[in-house]
């Protein structure tokens, strides 16, 4: 008989364990390649784990609620039914000869083959079937180290229709960035299993490529809405939620309640016996949900557990329920700026506008209704919140950087030569932020609570303008560890990956300061808005010939036609004050005006 084992599986290279959160089977069952066999989970992501391959469970290693390390075996498989169930009726006696027994395992694989290979009838034709030879999977990438579930945004391709290698299938995103997945190979698009708008976890299956050879046997969609409709009236049912609060009184959360729990109090298990997944607990913990309220959610998962999904569901009722009455259909209006204070990480959403009649009715019918995209809707939502969080305060300096434009000038054929990208003003201005963030490490900084968590490696974020679809700030790490020439080549790949939809979701986190060239747009100065969780945010302005005042070697003062640029900074005045702003500002503008055309670059 042949054994196989069931290992808790790697969510990501951050990840190291997980937890068992139910077992779908039990030991003696009959279970199918790639039916879910357990469901686990992180802090981060609950996941159902299918069978590696069909047969029997035979054992389970470990018991729901146990954490263990990825690698881990925590079930064994037996690929022979019989075997593994207990049935003796057709099993070899103890007497037969090792060749004997093996000689009919055959047999039995070779039955059970041709068993698989007879049609069958409509009912079993309509499952899933695994695969085929001819058939490539697309799964759902890895987009970085702390990235593990992507969206569908777009599908590029319709079932039936050809496809080329590395020709885009289909556009995916998370909160940080859209990105258009290839094709892994050239055939026909036989079968999409997810539709646009659904969420899923890194590395699942989101559709089967067909080679040429199978392309007429492929559906078109039109036939498959009746089989949609079939199907959705068990998931709806399973997905159900209760339209009275889930604590069952409808009550408001009382304000003077502690924001936060002790941690002691987020139980792996209720009083009631139901376990709480990692992820489950991290959200009640993040969102000062104690245990009492965790414990009255009616759970939609498997026995009743409480899923992410209730606790975001529940959530978002409590924030939205009015004071009184509880059953009042309409959300209560907002309350001012000034009487909730700051909101808190991700309480700001761009809200569902009126109808494009409605809005016809109010401005008249000479008027173009467009509705934001996915990056003008994180944008919005950034931004706000942003300037709900700071006490945002601009300063301005002037520098002259006629030695910058004739070091550029003199070098850059040579540098594109050399080099193979451009060389732009942006990595001298970067280059002069990270001097200037090394004597006021302050803007390098975040704000807590009331802690101040000063960091150490500067983390630089170059924000790059796609089109007019919005503004991304890549992220270069460690740049103070580069000279122009690396900072030169860096900001030039982000910022062509950027725009071509190619960057990964980590080279957008763990800014510590941004730089912003908003001169390679035209403008002469702006008061550009912190990106959170960062402090600061550094503007360089158009650099414009203007005839200035200048010394002439002690001659006295002489007008003379120079290169200027206005600098302006936006730092949070809760931590920086007025000279700590000038005070940086004027070092970005000397560590500028000290360049010179002589300066060797290489």
């Amino acid at each position: 008989m042949a054994h196989v084992d069931v290992e808790m599986p790697k969510m990501g290279e951050s990840i190291t364990e997980g937890t068992v959160i139910a077992w779908h089977k039990q030991p003696g069952d009959e279970v199918d390649q790639d039916e879910i066999l357990l469901e686990i989970g992180t802090d981060k992501v609950d996941t159902e784990v299918p069978s590696p391959k069909g047969g029997v469970l035979a054992e389970t290693l470990v018991e729901e609620g146990d954490t263990v390390e990825v690698g881990t075996i925590i079930a064994t498989l037996e690929t022979e039914p019989e075997a593994a169930g207990g049935s003796t009726n057709d099993a070899p006696s103890p007497t037969e000869e090792p060749a004997e027994q093996e000689e009919a395992e055959v047999e039995a694989e070779t039955e059970a083959d041709a068993a698989d290979a007879a049609p069958e009838d409509d009912e079993q034709e309509a499952a899933t079937p695994a695969p085929s030879a001819d058939e490539v999977e697309v799964v759902m990438p890895k987009m970085g180290e702390s990235i593990t579930e992507g969206t569908v945004v777009a599908w590029y391709k319709d079932i039936g229709e050809e496809v080329a290698i590395d020709e885009t299938l289909l556009e995916i995103g998370t909160d940080k960035v859209d990105t258009e997945v290839p094709s892994p190979a050239e055939g026909v698009l036989a079968e999409k299993l997810v539709e646009e708008d659904e969420t899923v976890e890194v590395g699942t299956v989101v559709a089967l490529l067909a080679s040429e050879a199978e392309a007429g046997s492929v559906t078109p969609p039109a036939s498959e809405a009746p089989d949609e409709t079939q199907e959705a009236a068990p998931e709806t049912d399973e997905a159900e939620l209760p339209s009275t609060s889930p604590s069952g009184d409808g009550a408001v959360r009382d304000p003077d309640e502690p924001q936060r729990p002790p941690e002691e109090t987020i139980k792996r298990r209720g009083d009631d016996g139901r376990f709480y997944s990692p992820l489950v607990r991290s959200i009640a913990k993040e969102e000062g949900l104690p245990m009492s309220e965790l414990e009255a959610l009616e759970g939609s998962g498997r026995g009743g557990r409480v899923t992410k999904e209730d606790v975001l569901a529940y959530l978002e009722e409590r924030e939205e329920a009015p004071a009184a009455p509880a059953t009042a259909p309409e959300r209560p209006p907002r309350p001012s700026r000034s009487d909730e204070g700051p909101p808190a990480r991700g309480d700001y959403t761009v809200e569902d506008g009126p109808s494009d009649e409605a809005l016809r009715q109010q401005y008249g019918d000479r008027i173009e209704v467009q509705p934001m995209d996915r990056m003008r809707k994180m944008t919005a939502e950034h931004m706000v919140r942003s300037k709900a969080t700071s006490a945002h305060v601009t300063s301005f300096a002037e520098a002259d950087v006629t030695g910058l434009v004739r070091l550029r000038e003199a070098n850059k054929e040579a540098f594109l030569e050399r080099e193979g990208v451009k060389l732009t003003y942006t990595p001298f201005f970067v280059k002069a932020a990270v001097e200037a963030l090394r004597e006021h490490p302050l803007l390098n900084a975040s704000v807590e609570g009331d802690k101040i968590v000063i960091k150490h490696d500067f983390h630089v974020g170059i924000a790059v303008a796609i089109g007019n679809k919005g503004l991304l700030a890549p992220v270069i790490r460690n740049a103070g560890d580069y000279n122009v020439t690396g900072l030169a080549r860096t900001a030039a790949s982000m910022a062509d990956r950027a725009r071509n939809k190619e960057l990964q979701p980590d080279e957008l986190q763990g800014g510590t300061f941004t730089v912003t060239n908003i001169g390679s747009l035209g403008s002469l100065m702006g008061t550009p808005i912190i990106n959170q969780p960062q402090v600061g945010i550094l503007a360089t302005g158009a650099i414009q010939k203007r005839p200035v005042v200048v010394e002439n070697d002690g001659l006295g003062d002489a007008i003379s036609v120079r290169h200027m640029m206005y600098l302006s900074l936006s730092y949070d005045h809760r931590i920086i004050d007025g000279a700590m702003g000038s005070g940086f500002l004027q070092r970005v503008v000397t560590e500028l005006e000290s360049f010179s055309k002589d300066q060797d670059l290489f």
